[in-house]
């Protein structure tokens, strides 16, 4: 389980990020696209034991893209340009963080802390980044939560999902991958241009059966 289940997370990212890229949802088809990265590394190093590669991919993704990538993604949802440039600015940011950033210590097949393996730098960098994505993501759903009451709530839910997963990190991978993969399929729902249409037209179906 500990390897199946952050391996599906990985699959559901990458189909959710392709049909984002599909509606024009650029940065968020790029914050899927982290998580599914964020998932497949961890997946790949509860099987096959962690590394310093699979720990920067596993790092880079999960806690200096992801976050970011969304508040970065909300702005594009309300139609601001500053979007899509402000995560162009930051993924390149964070790729030459994780290029430079100098890994120590020993690994295993449970899931690095990073304060184990990492300088102050990079950890401060991911809660810095990490603090205004979220920041930005639940501004934006609440500042047009009237004009965009369901999909804005499908926002929230999602991003509280996510925060409970890296809360219960410590209760193991199955666990935290299940919380990731809730959070994605909330999030994309919230996103996604037709699919809280879609949701409704297959509810209605299902009632006049």
């Amino acid at each position: 389980m500990s390897v199946l289940v952050p391996f599906a997370a990985t699959l559901l990212s990458l189909r959710l990020a392709g049909l984002l890229l599909r509606a024009e949802r650029t940065v968020w088809a790029g914050a899927f696209l982290a998580y599914a990265i964020g998932s497949g590394a961890t997946a790949w190093g509860t099987a096959h034991g962690f590394d310093a590669t699979s720990f920067r991919v596993y790092y880079g993704a999960g806690a200096l893209l992801t976050a970011p990538l969304l508040g970065a993604g909300a702005l594009e949802l309300v139609g601001r340009p500053l979007g899509r440039a402000a995560g162009l600015i930051w993924t390149g940011l964070a790729i030459g963080a994780v290029v430079a950033m100098p890994v120590h210590g020993a690994f295993t097949r449970a899931v690095p802390s990073a304060s184990a393996h990492l300088g102050w730098a990079p950890r401060v960098l991911a809660i810095a980044g990490n603090s205004a994505g979220t920041v930005i993501v639940v501004a934006v759903a609440l500042a047009t939560l009237r004009r965009r009451l369901l999909a804005n709530a499908f926002i929230l839910a999602g991003v509280a999902c996510a925060a409970i997963g890296s809360a219960l990190s410590g209760f193991g991978v199955a666990a935290t991958s299940v919380l990731v993969g809730l959070a994605v399929a909330l999030l994309y729902v919230g996103a996604a241009p037709d699919a809280i249409d879609g949701l409704r037209r297959r509810a209605a179906r299902a009632r006049a059966r």
